[in-house]
Order: structure tokens, then sequence, then C-alpha cells
């Protein structure tokens, strides 16, 4: 495991963080000096971009995974890549020097473009270069720095051992630094809950420029960046994360079911059994229009899709036992290992190697994308699930999808308030809506967003209520945003209540303790109860 940076770099941060100064039209080119000047900062200027930069443009793309953002008029003045932690303790402190703000990316996919977006004048800490994996088969745990994907992440692992999984998220260019710090879940959690429920330790840059571990910050904020959000409260530098057990061999299938096969009465019996079944098994629903392969005309598909840790001459028996309506049968399953299970689930060519695992670049190349959330309580009728279908064949919807994934098993036996993410007990499953479309403009962006609010308001009546529930990594500004300048917790509330339930009063509390001026922050960040007045 790494070691923490010396004291003096700590007390040389805090010497010069004596003031916080708006932003001035050559605050960029101080900041870049202030950077160069910056104590042990060894070979920063490799890895510091600004607009006159040859290469800025080409890394500030390199991680846009949306291209709502990919031509956003607002664009960071400055670039860091950072090679070691001593480059994010200097951002931070001369970004507060000079008064720039900091948005971090580790992958890029912040479904809002909050990690490379900001209507001020801001710097872009991208840890692209810290993503350095180190796994210890004997003690099951890896250190991960914040900068690696999963894709990275699961390759590691894969080759130290064929036994060992991490329980997160299915697409494989996502970022650990996000994903970790909102939660982070998979086809793993209802037997091992969320990523963030297996963090060991966490190594964290906070507005002092200090580099804290667990022991270092306190209970409190390791509480928080594990669910809450890392962006709030400083930049999260590294996961020490814990492996969990897999088998050699799993059991994998995809299988769809179209409305005119009864896909209705098989999700009606999937959401009364889904979060019920063995936590070895998952099995989620992903919705879309397809084209009927038996009358050529358009139609909804429901694929279920699953991952059950073990043998299929155990699975069919239990399905059939526990779940006929599928109708699952042994040749549409497969077994394979673990993370051969990953590229099943990533949509990858079957057979294909593992080593596209380290490809950072999106599977299916980028498009405009928008998304939203909710939390399912009680089963949806089958006269609600009917009323979702018209929505298919609207004409935005050709790329558009909507995904239930089931709860229970360990997810039940967390309580809400071990960490910031509180959608356990009582939650059957998720939704997530998607909707993606190729058309350029504000007027085909408009048609596609108005499309997925307006499924959104339909659904309203059938989903988590007091408040409408939503999840932190599938970000949503529509849910409310925070004011500009210095927001109020009041306002705040508004989403903070819908990502984390009554746990945004203890995340406000860790703010105001560790962030008093609320340095880091964007539309939805964590604000302190009062804000100190900036210097």
């Amino acid at each position: 495991m790494k070691r923490l940076s010396s004291s003096f770099f700590a007390v040389m941060a805090i010497a010069l963080l004596f003031s916080l100064t708006p932003a001035s039209a050559d605050s960029h080119e101080k900041f870049v000096q202030c950077l160069y000047d910056y104590p042990e900062n060894i070979s920063i200027s490799s890895v510091v971009y600004t607009q006159t930069n040859s290469s800025y443009t080409s890394v500030l793309d390199v991680s846009i995974q949306n291209l709502r953002f990919f031509n956003a008029t607002s664009k960071p003045v400055v670039i860091v890549t950072p090679l070691v932690v001593s480059h994010v303790q200097a951002s931070i402190i001369c970004a507060q020097r000079h008064g720039l703000q900091i948005r971090t990316r580790s992958g890029g996919h912040d479904y809002e473009g909050l990690s490379y977006v900001a209507g001020i004048p801001f710097v872009v800490v991208d840890l692209i270069k810290m993503r350095e994996i180190v796994v210890d088969v004997e003690n099951s745990t890896a250190w991960v720095q914040a900068g690696a994907t999963l894709g990275e992440l699961y390759y590691t692992i894969s080759q130290k051992s064929n036994t060992l999984g991490f329980p997160a998220g299915v697409c494989p260019t996502v970022g650990v630094g996000g994903h970790i710090s909102g939660g982070g879940y998979g086809f793993l959690m209802r037997h091992y809950a969320l990523a963030a429920d297996n963090v060991i330790d966490v190594h964290i840059v906070d507005v002092n420029g200090k580099l804290l571990d667990k022991k270092t910050m306190g209970d409190d904020l390791f509480w928080a960046i594990r669910g809450g959000g890392g962006a709030s409260f400083g930049i999260v530098v590294a996961w020490i994360v814990k492996l969990v057990p897999v088998p050699s061999t799993v059991t994998v299938f995809r299988v769809p079911r179209l409305v005119e096969e009864n896909a209705t009465g098989i999700i009606h019996k999937w959401q009364r059994v889904a979060s019920k079944l063995n936590e070895s098994l998952t099995i989620r629903i992903n919705m879309a229009r397809v084209n009927s392969s038996q009358s050529g005309n358009l139609t909804v598909q429901a694929q279920f899709e699953s991952l059950y840790l073990g043998r299929v001459d155990d699975l069919i028996p239990y399905l059939q036992k526990n779940f006929p309506e599928l109708g699952l049968v042994k040749e549409e399953c497969t077994e394979m290992s673990w993370i051969e299970s990953i590229l099943f689930m990533g949509g990858f060519t079957n057979g294909e190697s593992t080593d596209v695992l380290l490809n950072r670049t999106q599977l299916n190349g980028l498009s405009f994308f928008k998304a939203k959330s909710d939390y399912v309580r009680d089963p949806i009728p089958d006269v609600g699930l009917e009323g979702l279908w018209p929505f298919f064949f609207e004409d935005e919807a050709q790329n558009a999808f909507v995904q239930f994934t089931p709860y229970g098993g360990r997810m039940d036996q967390i309580p809400e308030s071990e960490t910031p993410f509180p959608h356990r007990a009582g939650n059957i499953f998720h939704i997530q809506y998607g909707v993606s479309w190729f058309e350029k403009g504000d007027v085909a962006a408009q048609r596609h967003v108005n499309w997925i609010r307006r499924l959104y308001n339909y659904t309203e009546a059938y989903v988590s209520k007091n408040p409408r529930s939503a999840y932190l990594n599938y970000r949503d500004l529509d849910i409310g945003v925070n004011n500009k300048g210095d927001t109020s917790f009041s306002q705040a509330s508004i989403w903070g209540f819908k990502y984390f339930s009554n746990n945004f009063n203890r995340l406000a509390r860790v703010k105001t303790r560790v962030d008093p001026r609320n340095f880091f922050r964007n539309e939805q960040s964590v604000p302190p109860l009062v804000v100190k007045g900036r210097k």
C-alpha cells in the first residue's frame, strides 16, 4: 500500500493558502505559475495544458463521454493531468489562491458533464494518468488509483486470480473515482452490496492540500465519501477495496421476451420475485423498441439479463420452481468465468480477449445522452406497465431504454444510514431511464430531453414518494440545482434528499467541518450548513 506524502508539503500548502480571491483575466496565468513554483512539484510542467497548448483539445475531449457537452462553450482555462499526489495538492491550493474552481475527472461519465463543464472560470484536474492498480490476492484487497477505469480494475484482478471479483458497474470505461464515491452497483450487488460498501480505506486531498487516509480524516469524512460523492469534499486519489470471492464458473443468460409474448405478464411476476431470489442470482430487465422477428413491425422487447454465481444445472431447476413464467431453458444459458461475464454484460463479442477492458473508449461510440432514475417500493400494476409501451413507439425513442435492476439480498441487510447511500430495505428495484440520439442541434436535443421528461412524469404514480428518490451516479439536474455562488442548505435540500434521504443532513454537517468556505462546489454539490466568508 502507498504511504502518505511528507508533512512538510502539507505545512507549505497551508502557508500558501492565505487568500481566496475572485478570478481575474490573468488568473490562469498566475495559477500556472503557482503550480510551477510549488514545492515538490516534480515534472508538473509536462502535465499542464492551457487553451493555447496544441494538445489542449485532445486532452479535454478524450474523456468526454456525452456529446451533449462535447462542444460546450464553457471550457476549463487549464487542464492538469497529475502524475503524483503533489500535483493534485498544488492544483487545489493554487486554484483557491487565484479564484478558480476545480472540476475533477476520472472517467468522464458524469451524466450531466459536471466533471468537465462549469459556468465559471475553472480548472479540470483529470486523473487519467493516476491509474495504478495493485492487487493483493493473499489479503483479497486492491489498491486502485482514482483515474483507473472499472475495466482496468477488473482486468488486473483477473490477471491475479480467477476466484476474486469486485462488486461494481457493468460499463468498463467508467472511472473508479466517481463510481465508488457515488455508490457503484452491478450484477454482484445482491450478494456483496455496492462498491462503496466494500471500501477499506481511501486517500483524499482536502481543501487545505492535505493528503488524508481513513485514520487521519476521521469517521465522518470516511462515511461521507462512500456514497455521498467525493467531489463535494476534496479529490479522491486512491481507494483500497475489499475483493470478493466468486466461483470459477458462473452462469449468464440474456433472453428476450416481446410484449406479444406476454412480456407484461413476465415482468408482473419478476417484480414480485426478483428481490426475493437467492442473492447469488441477479436478473435485470432492459426494455427497448425492436423490430419483431415474426411480423417485422415495431414492438417492445423486455430483455432479461442475468448473472448466477453457480452452475447452470443448479440454476434451471431453481428458476423452474421460483420463476417459471420466464420459461428459461438450459440452451439459453452459458457457463463462463467471472471475468468473461464482465465482457458478456458489457456487450462484447463472445470469445473476445479480456484485453479490451483496457480500452478507455466506449464500445459503441459516443452519442448525445440524457438519463433519469427512480426507486420502486411496490410492484407497478399491469396497467402501469402497459402505459409505458406507447412511449417506445414515438420517434424520439429509437435509441431509448428503461432498465429495472432488482434489490434485495445483501442490500436489504445494510442500514440506510450506514453510508450516505440510503436506498436499502424496502426498495424492490431501481429504474434507469435513458435516451440517446445522434442528430445535432438544440432542437433535436430538446425533443429527446422532453421525451424522457414526459416518461418520467408518467411513472411518478408508481415510484417512491416523499421524496421521489434518485441515484447520484445517474446525475439528473432536472431534480434541482444549487444557486450560483453560495447555495443555502434549504435550496440544496430540493435535490439532496432525493439522492440521500435523511443522510443529507449529516453530509452537510461533514461539509461544514471539512470545507466551510464551500470551495469544492458544483451544481449538485453538498453545501455547508452556513458558508464562511471567502477572504
